[in-house]
């Protein structure tokens, strides 16, 4: 199971990244710091061409206000490609205004939550995503299994 993160902070990238591997959730985990690469990476253009072929992570944590391409833009053209419409996407940001959640629904967002401040509460919530995409879900087929 891989995980994709697409953070352009660093300190919230160290924190998650943290979380997820003292939980032992995943056994790949890529980051990518902006959206463009976040789009290169998944569907394995530019840098990443190399990837072709490759499975599509079990998940991706998508914050929304990144640089070069909005996180809202990098789901909505996910949604329209048949290779990554299904991909399970979870908007992970701090921003907490109403018209954000609601456009990341409208995009395909399979889940959105905010970023808690608290340090230990971060962790935590972070834990819990990963607990519950990486182990609980049950996801769509792979771009490899479809017809």
């Amino acid at each position: 199971m891989s995980l994709l993160l697409v953070e352009d902070n660093p300190q919230d990238e160290k924190l998650i990244l943290r979380s997820l591997k003292k939980m032992n959730l995943a056994n790949q985990i890529d980051v990518v710091r902006d959206g463009q690469q976040a789009l290169d990476y998944l569907f394995q253009e530019n840098e990443f061409a190399h990837l072709q072929g490759m499975p599509l992570p079990t998940v991706v944590l998508l914050d929304i206000n990144l640089p070069r391409v909005n996180g809202l833009d990098v789901l909505a053209k996910l949604r329209l490609d048949p290779q990554t419409k299904l991909l399970p996407i979870v908007i992970l940001t701090s921003s907490d205004d109403e018209r954000d959640r609601l456009k990341s629904y409208e995009n395909g967002a399979n889940s959105f939550v905010n970023k808690p401040l608290d340090f230990s509460e971060f962790a935590e919530t972070v834990a819990r995503l990963g607990i519950y995409w990486m182990l609980t879900n049950k996801p769509a087929p792979s771009r490899n299994q479809l017809p």
